[in-house]
């Protein structure tokens, strides 16, 4: 099953994390075991730009549409045999103590 793990900024890190967790390690032993597809990081949230039609206007405006702290600063798509699997990954990845992870299984159109 196919998992988007969207890596997320928080504005509360893990007080307990020494900081060491290697990003570089967990995507080795991800992509060695086939269970990491893609994954990148994204550019700073400074050069978002949001899309939306109303009315049939098209708006457009530099910056996320929504004002958080807490921002989207990549992902990675994760083959699992479940969610629990899924979860372990995320688990083990970083950004789960710096950060926040959101697992979302792909929509089977």
């Amino acid at each position: 099953m196919k998992y988007m793990m969207f890596v997320c900024s928080d504005a509360q890190p893990d007080p307990g994390s020494t900081g060491d967790e290697d990003i570089e390690k967990w995507v080795a032993d991800n992509d060695s075991r086939g269970r990491r597809l893609d994954g990148y990081v994204l550019a700073p949230v400074s050069s978002a730009t949001t899309v939306r039609v109303r009315a049939g206007e098209l708006l457009v405006s530099d910056g996320p549409f929504a004002e958080t702290r807490e921002v989207i600063v990549g992902y990675d798509i994760l083959e699992c045999a479940d969610l629990d699997e899924a979860i372990d990954v995320a688990r083990a990845h970083p950004m789960a103590r710096h950060g926040r992870l959101e697992l979302r299984p792909f929509a089977d159109l």
